[in-house]
C-alpha cells in the first residue's frame, strides 16, 4: 500500500501559508512519519511553504539506507542533531517565519534553535529566522483519514476480530489462566495474523480488577463467576486498532447482566450519536445519560472515545469536555464503561469511520453478553 505523502506536505505547505508562515520544522516522530514515510528513531523534517526544493528531511548515517528508501523524493541531511542543522538550513534559506511544534520542542531544546538559527544566519549576513509556536498543525492534517488510511485501520482491526477469535475458539480465557498468559498469547496470535505488533499494552482484567479502566494484567487468576475484560489492538503499516469486549465465566450474576446491559446500550446509543457535525460533547452525552440516569453517574470517570490512526490516542476526543463537531472522515472510538470498586466492570469498545451517511463500523467480533465456559 503507497501512502500519498507528497499530497500530505502540499496540504501542510497550505496551511502554513494560511498562517504565514515560511515553513515549519516538524519534530514529532509520528509527524514525521506522516509526511515522509521515515519511520527511524532519529528524525527531523523542515517543510518550506514555497515548495519542495527547499523542503529537507535528517537523521543520521544509521538511516542512510532507510530514509532513501521511505522517503525517496526529499534531500536528505546527515546529521545526529537533526532539529538544530534542519533549523540552519532554513536559516541560510533566508526563512522569515519558521513554525515549530512547540507542544514537542522543550525549553532547552528552543535554545538550542535559537542558537542554531543565529550562527547560520550569521555565515549568510541574514538577520535569524523568528521561530514561531506553533501547535498541532500537522495533527489537524491527520484528523481526517485518507481511503489509504481507512484501510489499514480496517485491516489492523480485522487482525485484533481474527485473533481475539482464534483466542476464545481455543479456550484460551478460561478460568486459573492469569490476566498476563492471557494477555501474552493474545498478542502472540495477532502476531500470528499479520500484526506487526500491539498497539498498546493488551488490558486483560479479571474479577475485581476488571473495575479499574486501565488495569495492567499481573499474575491474578481467572475465577469462575468473573467479569474478564480485553481491550487491545493491532498494528498494521503503523496504524493501530482499538477494541474491547467483556465477557463473563460462566453463568452472570443478576447484577452482571443488569451492568453489561446498560454498557451496551450506552455503547449503541453513543454510536447512533456518532455523526459528521454532531457535537463531540453532545455524543459523549448520549452514552453518559443513560449510566447516569442508571445511577452509575460516579462509576463511569472516562471520556466516550476517541481518534486512533498513526497513534492511538488522537484529536479529536469524545468528552463532556470536548469542544467542537464531529468530522466527516474521522475514525472515532465508543467505548463506555461502568466500574463497580471491589466487584467488577464492563467497558464495550469498538472503532468506526465517520461517512456522510454511515458510519463504517471497523471491529466486528460479536458484543451480546457472551458467557465462556470456565
Amino acid at each position: 500500500m503507497t501512502f500519498d505523502h507528497l499530497a500530505r506536505r502540499e496540504a501542510l505547505r497550505a496551511a502554513l501559508r494560511e498562517r504565514g508562515l515560511d515553513a515549519l520544522l516538524v519534530t514529532d516522530l509520528t509527524n514525521v512519519r506522516y509526511l515522509s514515510g521515515f519511520t527511524g528513531s532519529n528524525g527531523g523534517l523542515l517543510v518550506d511553504a514555497r515548495g519542495e526544493a527547499e523542503s529537507r528531511i535528517a537523521t543520521d548515517g544509521r538511516y542512510t539506507t532507510q530514509v532513501a528508501e521511505q522517503a525517496p523524493d526529499l534531500v536528505v541531511l546527515n546529521a545526529r542533531g537533526v532539529a538544530t542543522a534542519l533549523v540552519a538550513h532554513a536559516a541560510k534559506q533566508k526563512t522569515h517565519k519558521l513554525g515549530v511544534e512547540s507542544h514537542i520542542v522543550t525549553l532547552q531544546q528552543h535554545r538550542a534553535l535559537v542558537a542554531a538559527a543565529g550562527q547560520a544566519a550569521d555565515q549568510v549576513a541574514f538577520v535569524a529566522p523568528e521561530l514561531v509556536p506553533v501547535a498541532g498543525v500537522v495533527e489537524l492534517l491527520r484528523v481526517v483519514k485518507d481511503p489509504h488510511e481507512v484501510e489499514a485501520l480496517r485491516k489492523a482491526a480485522e487482525i485484533g476480530d481474527q485473533a481475539l477469535a482464534a483466542l476464545l475458539a481455543g479456550g484460551g480465557v478460561r478460568a486459573g489462566r492469569t490476566e498476563l498468559e492471557v494477555a501474552r498469547e493474545l498478542e502472540s496470535r495477532m502476531l500470528d495474523f499479520g500484526s506487526e505488533g500491539p498497539s498498546f499494552e493488551t488490558i486483560v482484567a479479571a474479577g475485581p480488577n476488571s473495575a479499574m479502566p486501565h488495569h495492567r494484567p499481573t499474575d491474578a487468576v481467572l475465577k469462575t463467576g468473573d467479569f474478564v475484560k480485553i481491550d487491545f489492538g493491532a498494528l498494521w503499516l503503523g496504524y493501530h486498532s482499538d477494541m474491547t469486549r467483556t465477557y463473563v465465566l460462566g453463568e452472570p450474576a443478576a447484577w452482571q447482566r443488569e451492568v453489561y446491559g446498560l454498557v451496551l446500550a450506552a455503547q449503541t446509543a453513543g454510536r447512533a450519536a456518532l455523526k459528521p457535525g454532531a457535537e463531540l460533547k453532545s455524543v459523549d452525552a448520549a452514552a453518559r445519560d443513560l449510566i447516569d440516569a442508571a445511577g452509575h453517574k460516579d462509576h463511569f470517570d472516562h471520556g466516550l472515545g476517541h481518534a486512533v490512526g498513526l497513534d492511538i490516542h488522537e484529536s479529536p476526543a469524545l468528552s463532556k469536555l470536548s469542544d467542537g463537531l464531529v468530522p466527516v472522515g474521522s475514525v472515532l472510538t465508543v467505548e463506555p464503561g461502568v466500574y463497580l470498586p471491589g466487584k467488577g466492570g464492563v467497558r464495550i469498545e469498538d472503532t468506526l469511520v465517520v461517512g456522510e451517511s454511515e458510519n463504517l463500523l471497523l471491529t466486528l467480533t460479536d458484543k451480546a453478553l457472551t458467557i465462556l465456559e470456565p
